[in-house]
């Protein structure tokens, strides 16, 4: 134990002035802005900060005492804010997300998206036409837990009471309904990201089934007058 504290005393003894600079930078930075920072400060930052990362590193694979451990931690994510932390107002930052950095995402992945909405639209055609031809593919498209209870025998009267929720017993199926739907959008998801590495393959073939599963509700809707009501019960969710 005893050899234990001088090593941790040690440690401390040999890099706490740098910690102590940093610190103090920091908290002034805190206080009064980075604007209150002198040039030869501003320039003294990085080298004090990656100086105290590397001996949280080494404090750590030396497993030093929690309290120095917990400092150092602190010490690093505090300093890294104002290293690499954006320096635009909050309202600055969402305004550029909206306007240029999302725009800009999008754009990189331009042709992924149009092929993943290719895919998805010809499987809402497929299953559209075929369930609008016979209704019996229906049942082929959509499982039982997705169907919550609609289908081919379902009446205009029973879909619209579940797109509205006008009977009350359908509180407790939408309710089941809302935890299938949750969790078989979570399964998609995750094996679609899961098997992106076969050239996505799979994942348009998922993109497709789970289009042919639109197509043919809103096949089913259709035939009752009822397909601008799910559209828009589908944009809620959604």
């Amino acid at each position: 134990m005893t050899s234990f504290k001088l090593k941790s005393w040690e440690f401390r003894r040999e890099r706490e002035a740098t910690w102590k600079e940093l610190d103090a930078l920091v908290k002034k930075a805190e206080k009064e802005g980075v604007a209150s920072l002198t040039a030869p400060e501003v320039l003294r930052l990085p080298g004090l900060y990656r100086a105290t990362l590397s001996a949280l590193s080494v404090a750590r694979s030396i497993s030093l005492d929690r309290a120095i451990l917990s400092y150092l931690e602190s010490l690093s994510a505090r300093a890294y804010f104002f290293i690499y932390g954006p320096r635009k107002a909050f309202g600055t930052v969402v305004v550029d997300f909206f306007v240029r950095d999302f725009p800009r995402a999008v754009r990189t992945s331009g042709w992924h998206l149009a092929l993943a909405t290719l895919f998805l639209a010809l499987g809402i055609t497929v299953g559209f036409f075929l369930t609008n031809a016979n209704e019996e593919w229906f049942y082929t498209f959509v499982g039982e837990g997705m169907a919550g209870g609609r289908g081919p025998t379902s009446s205009t009267e029973e879909l619209r009471a579940v797109l509205y929720g006008e009977e009350q017993h359908q509180a407790g199926a939408l309710g089941l309904f809302a935890s299938y739907l949750f969790t078989h959008n979570a399964r998609i998801g995750l094996l679609s990201f899961a098997l992106g590495f076969a050239f996505g393959i799979p994942v348009l073939f998922l993109l497709f089934v789970n289009g042919t599963i639109l197509g043919a509700f809103a096949a089913l809707h259709s035939d009752r007058g009822l397909l601008n009501d799910l559209i828009g019960w589908l944009f809620v969710h959604g």
